[in-house]
């Protein structure tokens, strides 16, 4: 619930910064609910927007993944472009290294007749999207816990932004997924 998202599927999969929560997702397996909306989602055209450190971890994991063939072959066969500060030749098919001015090249992909760009994890990679005004819509799935320290969705230096919430479900273990569109400005007042 507080917006950390670093690590959620394992205990390696990132301990920057001395974290040592990782796996903090597998306390609250999935019900039906959440399968569904998890299938509807991975049958819908998309291609992927990936910061470099989730890069590297899907990279790692999905492309030899044989027990979650929902997921992975949807993320095995589209593309992929991953933000990094300094150009690579990514080794996962289908992926294109994004470098230099990351907001002017991810304004030209979002105006190609393509799928929805979707980002999945890369904290620092939405940190800047936001800072950009680059977001439509987010597709949030919040945990009823609160780990404290770790990398954050709405981190530090995060922009004020209006959202409409558009759509929401409950888990029976109290996960919600939540989506919301961007609304306009932030407005501020007085009661």
């Amino acid at each position: 619930m507080d917006g950390v998202m670093q690590a959620p599927g394992g205990r390696q999969e990132d301990t920057s910064g001395g974290f040592t929560y990782g796996g903090w997702q597998l306390s609250y397996p999935s019900d039906e609910m959440m399968k569904a909306a998890l299938s509807e989602v991975m049958h819908t055209p998309f291609e992927l927007l990936l910061g470099k450190t989730t890069y590297d971890i899907f990279a790692g994991y999905w492309p030899k993944a044989n027990t979650d063939l929902e997921v992975a072959d949807p993320f095995n066969k589209t593309k992929k472009y991953v933000v990094s500060h300094e150009s690579f030749e990514p080794s996962w098919h289908n992926s294109y290294c994004v470098t230099g001015d990351v907001a002017a090249q991810i304004k030209k992909l979002k105006e190609e007749d393509a799928p929805d760009l979707w980002v999945w994890g890369s904290g620092n990679l939405i940190q800047t999207l936001l800072k950009e005004h680059l977001i439509d819509t987010m597709h949030l799935w919040i945990y009823p816990i609160t780990i404290g320290k770790g990398k954050k969705l709405f981190a530090e230096g995060t922009q004020p932004e209006g959202f409409k919430l558009v759509d929401s479900k409950t888990s029976t273990t109290g996960v919600i997924l939540a989506t919301y569109d961007l609304a306009g400005p932030f407005k501020t007042g007085s009661l």
